[in-house]
């Protein structure tokens, strides 16, 4: 039965897998013809190890930060590929693969390894949708930060499009996440929100976006183009917090969506 500690091999098959995709996806198109493939086997590696650890933990690996940041690793390099295959950026691919190998570099020194038990307020059909849904988004979010890191050091305007389809999908589930997380806390705890640190931060970086996408609405992007670069940059610092730098808060701000412990 796979557990925590085969982790390690299966990050090595990922990152070795995710990489060598991302080299050759930089060459010539006869080598570049072998990226998909290997990136796609790079996800299949990740993805079957997160569905044998929830079968051995015979619950959804979703509870810790080191069980998060699996999922984080995995739909990053699903965000990537998906980013490849429909715009054929040479370069994605690779930091793609270096977001998902650092989360997985974190999660691998820090796994927050628990118990099978889950409380009270996990054991919702709720759980696994809203923190996947999140997951997902906060990968698409994250690639379209890594093309706005791009925008802002090349001036390459024509990639708007490309960042407007990642983030508007990415807010799409932001605020699905948003909406079943408030069902979610209904049903926990008797109020749909609470403005709890956690709660805050969902809004603050929902409204960031938001933002984001009014300013293109506006047309902001013929005058002042690097405006909506940092604007997507501030949103996704705002979203870590959102995720786990709320962890580190101070103990007299606590959240009820801590659930380490």
């Amino acid at each position: 039965m796979i557990s925590w500690n085969y982790l390690p091999y299966f990050a090595a098959c990922t990152v070795l897998l995710s990489f060598a995709g991302a080299f050759l996806a930089l060459f010539s198109d006869r080598k570049r013809r072998y990226a998909q493939p290997l990136t796609l086997t790079a996800i299949i590696t990740l993805g079957v190890f997160i569905t044998a650890l929830w079968y051995s933990l015979e619950r959804p690996p979703l509870r810790t930060m080191g069980e998060t940041r699996l999922w984080y690793s995995f739909f990053m390099l699903i965000a990537g590929y998906i980013t490849y295959l429909k715009w054929k950026f040479s370069w994605v691919l690779l930091f793609s693969s270096i977001m998902s190998t650092v989360f997985l570099l974190v999660t691998l020194l820090n796994p927050e390894m628990h118990d099978k038990t889950l409380m009270p307020a996990l054991q919702s059909i709720w759980f696994v949708p809203h923190v996947t849904v999140y997951m997902f988004s906060y990968a698409l979010l994250g690639v379209s930060f890594i093309l706005s890191l791009y925008g802002l050091m090349t001036s390459k305007h024509e990639i708007f499009n490309v960042i407007d389809t990642l983030t508007y999908a990415g807010t799409a589930f932001f605020t699905t996440g948003m909406l079943i997380g408030a069902i979610w806390a209904n049903e926990a705890w008797g109020n749909y929100w609470s403005w709890d640190p956690k709660e805050s931060w969902a809004l603050i970086t929902w409204m960031l976006y938001l933002l984001y996408i009014h300013l293109r609405l506006f047309g902001i992007t013929i005058t002042k183009p690097k405006i909506l670069y940092i604007v997507l940059i501030i949103a996704f610092f705002a979203l870590q917090m959102c995720w786990y730098g709320i962890n580190y808060l101070p103990s007299y701000v606590p959240s009820i969506h801590i659930y380490n412990k």
